[in-house]
C-alpha cells in the first residue's frame, strides 16, 4: 500500500507539471481553434454516450445503463450548446467604463465521483479546455476504468483537432494521498471536487480556488394547492432516475396535511411502495452502516433490490420505497441522503411547518445544495 501511495502522489506531480506545460500552449490559443477543439471533443464522447453508460454500470453497479447513456448525452450535447457560443478568449464584454478579458487560470485539478462517473468527466474536461485551462482527473477507485476510458476518447479527439497531448490526464493510480498531491501541488490553478463531505473539505482547506459539489438530501415540498398527480409523477422521475444517484434527486417529501392521502394513493398508483413499520425497521438498517453514515451497497440499486437486502418482500412493479419517518438525524436512518429509489415521507400542517422541516432535513446532510 505504502509502494502505491508513493506512486499515487508521484503520478499526481508529474502529471501537473506535464499539464502545466501544455497549458502554456493552450492559453494562446485562439477563439476559433479552442471551439474546433471542444467540439471535436463534445462530439466524440456524444457518439460514445452509450458505451460509456455501460461502462459505468458494469463498473460500479450504480444505476441504470440508458439513464446513465442520457446524463453523458447531457454533458456532451446540451453543456456544450449553452457553452459553444461563448466567448472565453480576449475582450469578452465591453461598456464605457469596464473591459473584461478572459484569463486562464493554469491547470484544474478535478476530482470525479463514483455515482455520475463519465457525464462528470466529460463536463469537466469540456469546461476546462473552453476556458483555455488544462485539467488533470482524479477518478475515485470503483470507477476509475470507465473514467479513464471517457477521458481518453476526449483527449484523442482534442489531439487529432491540435490539442497539447498533456493538456488532459486521468490519474492511473488512484489514491487518497495522490488526490491529495494533486489538490495541493503549487501548479494546480482551481479545483472542481464533486464527491463525498471529506473530500469537498479537503479541496476547500487545499489553500486553492475550489468548486465544491457534496451531499444533496434533498427536500421537497408537496403544497395543499399542488396538482398532485403531477407533482407525485415528477418526483419519481426525479428520485427514481439511475436509480437515484444524481445528487440533486428528491430524497424526502414534505406534505401537507389536508393532501397527504391523495399524495399517499398517488404513489401507489405510480409505483411507489409505503412499507409497514416493521419493514421500514428493517430497510432503515440497511440504509446506513453501523456508523450512521450511508451503506454504499444500496447506493444506485432498484428498490426490488433493495427491499431483498433487508428481507423484505415488495411488488414487483415497485419503482420506489416510501416510509413514514418520525424525525431527522442519525436516530432516523431514512432521514439521509440515500441515493437510491428511496424516500422519507413526512406530514405538516401548513407552509411554517413546511419550512421548518425541510430546513431540517437539509441541515442534516445537504446544506448549500437543493431544495
Amino acid at each position: 500500500m505504502r509502494d502505491k501511495d508513493l506512486a499515487a502522489q508521484q503520478e499526481a506531480r508529474d502529471s501537473v507539471e506535464a499539464a502545466h506545460s501544455a497549458f502554456l500552449l493552450l492559453s494562446g490559443f485562439d477563439q476559433a481553434k479552442i471551439d474546433s477543439i471542444c467540439e471535436a471533443m463534445a462530439n466524440a464522447a456524444l457518439a460514445d454516450s452509450a458505451r460509456l453508460g455501460q461502462l459505468a454500470h458494469e463498473e460500479t453497479g450504480y444505476g441504470k445503463p440508458e439513464d446513465k447513456r442520457e446524463k453523458n448525452r447531457f454533458a456532451a450535447e446540451d453543456v456544450w450548446n449553452h457553452f459553444r457560443s461563448m466567448r472565453t478568449v480576449g475582450v469578452v464584454k465591453e461598456n464605457e467604463s469596464i473591459v473584461e478579458i478572459a484569463s486562464p487560470r493554469g491547470v484544474v485539478a478535478a476530482i470525479i465521483p463514483s455515482t455520475n462517473p463519465t457525464s462528470t468527466a466529460i463536463f469537466k474536461v469540456i469546461i476546462s479546455i473552453k476556458s483555455r485551462n488544462a485539467i488533470v482527473l482524479s477518478p475515485h477507485p470503483s470507477a476509475a476504468k470507465c473514467i479513464a476510458e471517457t477521458t481518453r476518447i476526449m483527449r484523442d479527439a482534442g489531439i487529432a483537432n491540435g490539442l497539447p497531448a498533456e493538456a488532459i490526464h486521468c490519474l492511473q493510480t488512484s489514491s487518497i494521498e495522490g488526490t491529495e498531491t494533486l489538490m495541493k501541488h503549487k501548479k494546480t490553478a482551481v479545483i472542481l471536487a464533486t464527491g463525498g463531505i471529506g473530500l469537498v473539505r479537503a479541496a476547500y482547506s487545499s489553500g486553492k480556488p475550489a468548486f465544491g459539489v457534496g451531499p444533496g438530501n434533498v427536500p421537497v415540498y408537496i403544497e395543499s394547492s399542488a396538482d398532485v398527480q403531477k407533482a407525485v409523477a415528477d418526483i419519481l422521475t426525479g428520485t427514481c432516475f439511475d436509480n437515484g444517484t444524481i445528487c440533486a434527486s428528491e430524497q424526502s417529501v414534505v406534505v401537507d396535511s389536508a393532501v397527504a392521502a391523495q399524495v399517499r394513493e398517488q404513489f401507489r398508483r405510480q409505483g411507489g411502495h409505503f412499507l409497514n413499520p416493521k419493514e421500514s425497521e428493517l430497510v432503515g438498517e440497511i440504509l446506513v452502516t453501523p456508523q450512521r453514515t450511508l451503506n454504499p451497497a444500496i447506493v444506485g440499486r432498484s428498490a426490488q433490490h433493495i427491499a431483498s437486502l433487508a428481507g423484505v418482500s415488495v411488488p414487483d412493479s415497485t419503482r420506489c420505497l416510501l416510509a413514514d419517518c418520525a424525525g431527522v438525524g442519525r436516530d432516523f436512518p431514512w432521514s439521509i441522503e440515500k441515493l437510491s429509489p428511496t424516500l422519507a415521507f413526512f406530514v405538516v400542517d401548513g407552509v411554517e411547518q413546511a419550512a421548518a422541516k425541510c430546513d431540517e432535513i437539509l441541515h442534516f446532510g445537504g446544506m448549500g445544495h437543493t431544495a
